[in-house]
């Protein structure tokens, strides 16, 4: 059995920070079911392109393994409907602005009453509380106010550039799944849930560690340094005869075998870089130095004899070498899911493997996203809804 088998998640989630957090905790085995809204259902049905045979390809990646009931939350029905499954779940993943449930009489307080086990996930733009909580979540804000995009880009006084993937809404969306596994560790103490809150905002603020580390110390904030680290040097991208490979000389120990292997020996006497704090403060010299050498060399050349130096190094692959890369697949982090209208789907595994229980996902036995409405009726059936009940629902536009 995987850890969370037997935990019911309703998901009524939309886009991407939420539906990660239903995600990764559909791998560690939860019934997550999807609530869609009628009647576009998620917002990213409608990423296209790409897609797959009609099939929106962002919605398949960040979906698979759930089950999908598609209801209207504008009616009294709807939100009713919404109560009836919260009343025998586990856990309810939002991902809303700051109020909308609660308008719908769905927000926490609503809920804990009708079930005080209740785990309420919220997911926002800026959390509950400040002056910025009433404001939606978008990525490329949160990395802005974050700080993130103001550490991100190639050089001091080049335009702002933010981090390539929506980081805050994936990384909002693993807090959130760790916030709520933690608060059912609880409930088996207490036999309360309670609410779990955490936004991109925060989010984006984890990312800058060693960032804010800097600032807390200094009083000024470090700007971007392109691919090169705030703290160690050499570590850093530098161009091949073919590509560019990451060096990751972070220590004395890996910075004399890069002399090695660059076969410079004599940068080890050289004032300017004899230690980690000389390097730093003559890193723009240290990489005019060391530039030359790269270029000597293929990226796979380098590989060989930087790792034979002991020196930390790997290539700056594309996204389509990463999926394809041997690696990447002896860890199933490429699986094969079903999907009930076009087949077989190629999408991402878990990147959690566990030696006494494993998630489905790992396994290759998930089934792929749901269609819009797919197990609304076996859903409703379960929590105790007649058939008749059902396909009056269905009749007047409820659910689909």
């Amino acid at each position: 059995m995987a850890p969370l088998s037997g935990v019911r998640v309703i998901e009524l989630a939309h886009i991407m920070a939420g539906p990660v957090c239903g995600l990764m905790l559909g791998d560690m085995g939860a019934d997550v079911v999807k609530v869609e809204r009628l009647p576009g259902g998620d917002g990213s049905r409608a990423f296209l392109p790409p897609d797959v045979r009609g099939e929106s390809a962002a919605f398949m990646m960040l979906n698979r393994g759930k089950r999908g009931l598609a209801l209207d939350l504008r009616t009294e029905e709807g939100r009713t409907l919404v109560r009836r499954l919260v009343s025998g779940a586990d856990v309810i993943i939002e991902n809303f602005r700051a109020g909308t449930m609660e308008r719908m009489g769905l927000g926490f307080e609503a809920l804990s009453t009708l079930n005080p086990r209740l785990v309420y996930c919220q997911i926002t733009g800026y959390g509950r509380t400040g002056p910025l909580s009433h404001q939606g979540g978008f990525d490329l804000i949160a990395q802005g106010y974050s700080g993130l995009m103001s550490v991100t880009g190639e050089a001091p006084g080049r335009a702002p550039v933010k981090v390539g993937a929506p980081v805050t809404d994936i990384t909002a969306g693993i807090l959130a799944a760790f916030g709520v596994a933690s608060a059912l560790f609880e409930r088996e103490r207490t036999g309360k849930g309670q609410r779990v809150d955490t936004s991109l905002f925060e989010a984006g603020i984890t990312q800058t560690y060693w960032q804010s580390a800097i600032a807390l110390a200094t009083g000024a904030s470090p700007g971007p340094l392109g691919s090169s680290h705030p703290l160690a040097a050499p570590y850093q991208a530098f161009p091949t005869i073919d590509g560019w490979i990451n060096v990751g000389a972070s220590n004395e120990a890996t910075w004399l075998g890069l002399t090695e292997a660059v076969n410079a020996p004599e940068l080890r006497e050289d004032e300017r870089f004899r230690t980690n704090a000389r390097r730093m403060a003559n890193l723009d010299e240290l990489v005019r130095v060391l530039a030359p050498h790269f270029l000597e060399r293929s990226t796979d050349s380098w590989l060989e004899r930087l790792e034979d130096a002991g020196v930390p190094a790997g290539p700056v692959a594309s996204v389509d070498e990463m999926l394809e890369h041997p690696q990447t697949r002896a860890r199933n982090m490429v699986i094969d899911v079903e999907h009930k209208e076009i087949g077989t789907v190629r999408s991402l595994g878990t990147p959690l493997k566990m030696s006494g229980s494993g998630a489905e996902s790992e396994q290759g036995k998930l089934p792929g996203a749901p269609t819009l409405g797919q197990h609304t009726r076996e859903v409703l059936l379960e929590v105790g809804l007649r058939e008749v009940e059902i396909d009056r629902l269905m009749a007047t536009g409820v659910v689909r």
